[in-house]
């Protein structure tokens, strides 16, 4: 079952699922991080659950910029290590797809660690996505 996320318990419970990609996050600042980014970016936090739990999440926000013109930009896209290679990525991925066609977006855009080989092959391989760019990033001590 595929649901959106909105009150403040629902985001709390994708957070295991969520942890085991943002490993750098405690609770409590990712339940402010999504907030803030459902106010100010229209950030959507989507689940997939069977048996009542939680073992699929993303995250996506609807965008607009010169280069990809209107599109959506998945931030976050986590299945449960117990449950992965099952198809749930394909399904909240397809998902997303979905949502940006029936919302006028022309595409679906997403950026993936260097390391993470395995989900490149997804993304490429299973979902038919392009390799487009790299992206860059400095931060500030």
């Amino acid at each position: 079952m595929i649901h959106h996320l909105h009150r403040d318990e629902e985001i709390l419970s994708a957070y295991p699922i969520m942890r085991q990609l943002r490993t750098h996050l405690e609770e409590e600042e990712y339940k402010a991080l999504v907030r803030e980014a459902m106010e100010v970016d229209r950030y959507h936090l989507v689940a997939y659950s069977m048996n009542g739990a939680i073992v699929s999440v993303v995250g996506f926000k609807p965008m607009t910029t010169l280069y990809y013109g209107r599109f959506v930009w998945v931030c976050d896209l986590v299945t449960d290590e117990m449950h992965r290679s099952k198809g749930l990525g394909e399904i909240l991925l397809s998902y997303v797809e979905d949502w940006a066609r029936q919302h006028a977006f022309t595409s679906v855009a997403l950026s993936s660690g260097l390391s993470r080989h395995g989900a490149h092959d997804f993304y490429e391989e299973q979902m038919g996505y392009d390799r487009v760019s790299y992206v860059f990033k400095r931060v500030f001590n």
